[in-house]
């Protein structure tokens, strides 16, 4: 074999990158109509995504166990109304299984660089590990939450004792009876900060901004409802659409940022009823608009606060030391270990990948300062190239797995439409993208995600970008049929 053959990428119909929910829907899809001649990229080992990946203490979802699976595979086996990390990575263990998915899956290959052939009309696709592939259209499943935010700190590289982040928990870390630091109180913290409370000896939580918590209405499934669901999943699936309309009408609140107003005296009040020290509680009490940033849930947060190694530190950090941590009133807290709890680079998420167009032009050039896209799916340029999670399709009130199966239907039309008409390329036309992006960035400057205050929803502009400004339902309708008119077609 000469070495140009032996360096042909191989040709495939479709690579996915992820095998996450979105990289598993998709290729699930693809199966369900005929499709098999694909491959799921997945940098890590295992499937599961999010869920693989953040295995901190306490790791659970804020959307309910029912709400948060595929509608085509529902799971009457949760534990509890809300899914702890364990429990989803196993449903995506199984879901992989009984769809036969992962014989197409490639483990340990992270891609670095995809490019459009505009000729062949295909996207040719390189991993780290050198294997390439070309393939007609090409579906990022990668999702947003993937790339750990490290916070700019002077010094912290200095720091002589344990660092990690919560999304890359070391669970061979003995804990018991050390000084602990924790930086940032968002999502993860909030579940994890409870439950190592409970064994180090001493615990600095340093908070910048307060968060707007409110109850966690879980409990336990039992044995008998379990079992009545999976006798009869219809009554499942009325469980479940009840949940759905319940989530969905609590994006009045968020799309009217008054209405915001009716709902901050359940959150003042949890607060109240569970932190008695008038001074802490001042600490804890957010000054912006309930859900400007993502509105938390938990009952052990505010009570852990209040033992007695556990101390909130509210002055900003100066400078991190080989010992420990430096505010700016000039303390140091000599801590063993800092754990950074400071989410994640959602508006940055492809940086990773170098994705070239039909143009020549890299996705992430083009997106600097904001990104546009057609529907959060599509983008003008850049052909047969279909995105899941995409920007302006996050959620702050329903389930994200809602949106990801609009996006795969959607995607799936788009494929098997260059399939059926043997077309080279399918690219958005620039006129509807741009009309597209204008309309959501007027909505998203109505939201409550644009009433002043900095959140990782944000370009570095202060856009909102990540987010949906509406209901689910009409981004469902939205997406349910693919018209050609919005394309440019390239036999």
């Amino acid at each position: 074999m000469s070495d140009s053959a032996a360096s042909a990428p191989r040709d495939v119909d479709v690579v996915i990158v992820g095998a996450g929910f979105s990289g598993l829907c998709m290729a699930i899809q693809l199966r369900r109509v005929g499709i098999t001649d694909f491959v799921v990229l997945e940098k890590a080992d295992r499937v599961g995504g999010t869920w693989r990946d953040n295995t901190y203490p306490g790791a659970a979802c804020d959307i309910p166990s029912h709400l948060y699976s595929f509608s085509f595979e529902q799971n009457p086996n949760w534990t509890r109304a809300f899914p702890l990390q364990s429990e989803i990575q196993q449903y995506l263990e199984r879901c992989a299984d009984k769809y036969d998915v992962r014989k197409h899956i490639r483990f340990g290959a992270e891609v670095e660089h995809a490019e459009f052939d505009r000729t062949a009309g295909r996207w040719h696709v390189r991993t780290r590990g050198g294997e390439r592939l070309s393939a007609r259209a090409l579906v990022l499943g990668n999702g947003a939450l993937h790339l750990p935010a490290y916070p700019d700190l002077p010094g912290l590289a200095t720091f002589a004792g344990k660092t990690f982040h919560s999304a890359r928990w070391d669970h061979g870390y003995d804990m018991s009876q050390k000084t602990v630091a924790v930086i940032g109180t968002g999502a993860s913290a909030i579940q994890f900060v409870p439950q190592i409370a409970r064994v180090v000896r001493r615990l600095h939580l340093f908070q910048r901004t307060p968060a707007w918590i409110v109850p966690k209405p879980d409990h336990a499934i039992g044995e008998v409802a379990r079992r009545v669901y999976a006798r009869v999943p219809a009554l499942q699936r009325l469980v479940r659409s009840g949940l759905y309309w319940q989530h969905e009408a609590r994006a009045l609140a968020f799309l009217r940022p008054r209405l915001m107003r009716l709902v901050e005296p359940l959150a003042r009040r949890h607060l109240q009823s569970q932190v008695t020290d008038p001074q802490l509680r001042a600490r804890l009490a957010p000054d912006y608009r309930m859900g400007c940033k993502r509105v938390l849930i938990s009952n052990d947060f505010y009570p852990a606060l209040t033992r007695p190694n556990v101390e909130l530190v509210t002055d900003p950090i100066e400078r991190v030391e080989p010992s420990g941590v430096r505010t700016q009133d000039g303390v140091l807290r000599e801590v063993d270990a800092i754990i950074l709890g400071t989410g994640f680079r959602a508006t940055d998420y492809l940086s990773a990948i170098e994705i070239v167009g039909a143009d020549g032009q890299e996705l992430n050039e083009r997106w600097r300062g904001a990104p546009e896209t057609y529907l959060g799916i599509t983008v003008s340029g850049f052909p047969n190239l279909y995105l899941l999670m995409g920007p302006g399709t996050g959620l702050g009130h329903n389930s994200m797995i809602f949106m990801i199966e609009a996006q795969v239907r959607y995607a799936l039309q788009c494929i098997t439409t260059l399939r059926d008409r043997n077309l080279r390329a399918l690219d958005v036309r620039p006129e509807v993208q741009s009309a597209f992006a204008s309309e959501l960035y007027e909505q998203l400057g109505r939201t409550v995600w644009s009433s002043g205050c900095k959140s990782w929803y944000q370009t570095a502009d202060g856009r909102a970008a990540a987010l949906w400004p509406g209901f689910t339902v009409s981004y469902w309708l939205r997406t349910r049929q693919l018209d050609l008119r919005d394309y440019q077609p390239v036999a």
